[in-house]
């Protein structure tokens, strides 16, 4: 008869210290059979929804969260019932005590029922990254294994990290094992803002691991309401702020009280690029290709930004450095029915117009779905918002935090306009330019924004600039 093991997995980060998510479906139930890197979950972090995959191949033993809740990273969220040789097709995960599996053995459970931790395997064993700290199992820290890593799903596995026992102290990337008591990014940032030593608070976690309880219950400070979902009565609705909302308010607050914004704004005669729009919806080699103003416009601020660089900056305040990026990762602006949300095209600048059309009805797609991954929201370098699809003409976008400057594109309208002194009915469009004045001045801001509408007013303007 084969023996078989309890293992457990753990809410792992899943991108940038991200702390919690919220359980928004499960894809098995107990008593499936799945597969490695089969979709299980399907999760909402403070950035985006993300679909959890299956480290191991077996059966769902227990789901220890309910759809609806939201779970700390590290909890247990479900339980998996494989071969004691591991998975049937290669699949492992860590043991340790921030978001991980713990492996138990079902052949050496007692009589009882209950199950007993048992040791690391003795092959070195892939690792879900993000799913905690990896120690070797003679208590000594050990590295992150550097090289390439592969995808798997929604995570990734590092090459050659090693299972533990839950016992074994765990690793943190500041300091040695000795020198640090057993906690998790999250918490320790907890004791610093409550201004908790950590050397004097008993862990009740796995392993003696500090949790966020340990360190509210020493300090004294109140636990966080439990969330209820909204509420309706007499005259007012009352809904929870959590999930992307709740990061995008953050994001904004911070951004606007951190960056001193300067707003300007130009408006456009766009007749032009409205007739070379309809021309290329004409042509056969963009049959195929969603081609829109904003298309256009997202290109034409690519060329632009060529002879403005300092609008594709950031400004470092810990290292006391401006940072200058070579190249655009351009963010749009999206509004999901989970809130705003600004997801990026890598390496904008390097893209021909058919291939910017192609990406940017990928992650307009992608955001209405609510599938945009964290990696696709991070690492933004300028932004585009197209307030024009709402009808407005005109705003004072804030800035998307860690980036210098945003576009935000009016409705084209057709209007009186003077042409060769004359009156004319023409199609315009107002631009109104956001920036961070410690990395742009007036002018470096004002020659930019004359640049794009010099390019919308008459595309052959480009032929000037690159």
């Amino acid at each position: 008869m084969t023996a078989t093991m309890i293992k457990e997995f753990r809410l792992p980060d899943l991108g940038e210290g991200l702390t919690e998510s919220e359980i928004l479906s499960w894809k098995v139930a107990v008593g499936d059979t799945v597969t490695l890197n089969q979709v299980i979950a399907e999760v909402e972090t403070a950035k985006a929804v993300v679909e959890l995959p299956s480290p191991f191949a077996g059966t769902v033993a227990a789901l220890h969260e309910q759809p609806g809740t939201v779970v700390e990273v590290g909890k247990p969220i479900v339980s998996f019932e494989v071969d004691d040789a591991g998975s049937t097709n290669g699949g492992s995960a860590p043991s340790t005590g921030d978001g991980s599996a713990v492996e138990t053995s079902a052949k050496s459970a007692p009589a009882a029922g209950g199950v007993e931790a048992v040791g690391a395997p003795a092959k070195r064993e892939p690792n879900l990254v993000g799913y905690g700290a990896v120690v070797e199992h003679t208590g000594r820290p050990t590295r992150r294994a550097r090289g390439q890593v592969q995808e798997l799903g929604s995570a990734t596995v590092a090459p050659e990290t090693s299972v533990i026992p839950e016992s074994a102290a765990v690793a943190t990337p500041e300091a040695d094992v000795a020198e640090r008591p057993r906690s998790t990014p999250p918490v320790r940032k907890l004791a610093r803002d409550l201004g908790v030593d950590l050397q004097s608070v008993p862990g009740t976690g796995p392993g003696g691991l500090i949790t966020r309880e340990d360190v509210q219950n020493f300090s004294g400070a109140p636990k966080p309401a439990i969330e209820a979902p909204a509420t309706q009565g007499g005259r007012e609705t009352r809904t929870p702020i959590k999930g992307v909302r709740k990061f995008t308010a953050a994001a904004m607050v911070q951004s606007a009280f951190t960056a001193p914004h300067v707003t300007e704004f130009l408006t456009v005669d766009v007749t032009a690029t409205m007739d070379l729009l309809a021309r290329l919806k004409g042509n056969k080699s963009f049959e195929g290709y969603k081609l829109t103003p904003l298309t256009i416009a997202a290109k034409a601020v690519l060329v632009a930004l060529r002879n403005h660089p300092t609008l594709n900056s950031r400004w470092d305040e810990a290292n006391q450095e401006i940072v200058q990026f070579n190249y655009v990762n351009l963010g749009i602006a999206a509004a999901t029915p989970r809130g705003l949300t600004v997801p990026n095209i890598k390496d904008a600048d390097r893209l021909s117009l058919r291939e910017l059309s192609t990406a940017l009805t990928d992650l307009t797609d992608t955001a209405r779905a609510g599938k945009t991954s964290p990696s696709e929201l991070s690492g933004g370098t300028v932004s585009i918002t197209n307030i024009g699809v709402f009808g407005i003409d005109a705003g004072t976008p804030i800035l998307n935090p860690g980036e210098a400057a945003i576009v935000a594109l009016g409705a084209v309208r057709k209007a009186p306009w003077v042409v060769n002194d004359e009156l004319a009915v023409r199609q315009v469009m107002s631009l109104s330019l956001s920036f961070d004045h410690r990395l742009v001045d007036g002018e470096q801001g004002s020659r930019f924004l004359a640049d794009l509408g010099a390019i919308l007013s008459d595309p052959a303007m480009v032929m000037t600039m690159i």
